[in-house]
């Protein structure tokens, strides 16, 4: 297993390891009809999910909402989460 994988305490260590990768969470969001969200990345060119990292006293599930908050202001009742 490698170091940023371990899990303590039930939740994922906000380890970043020597390459400089962390536990993350990326998240698609899909509409009720059927479109998928892609954001355009502020000052980097290009195109991505909303994602984030994960805290050390997150679980996977907290962090997604956390991150959904952050970069595109949903609140949790705004979502329905289909699967982790």
């Amino acid at each position: 297993m490698l170091q940023y994988e371990r899990i303590l305490f039930g939740r994922l260590m906000s380890y970043v390891d020597e390459d400089g990768f962390r536990a993350n969470v990326g998240i698609i969001v899909i509409s009720g009809c059927g479109r998928v969200l892609i954001g355009g990345r502020t000052g980097a060119g290009g195109w991505q999910f909303p994602q984030g990292g994960i805290h050390y006293h997150e679980s996977i599930e907290v962090a997604m909402y956390r991150e959904l908050n952050e970069e595109i202001g949903l609140k949790t009742k705004d979502v329905e989460m289909i699967g982790v």
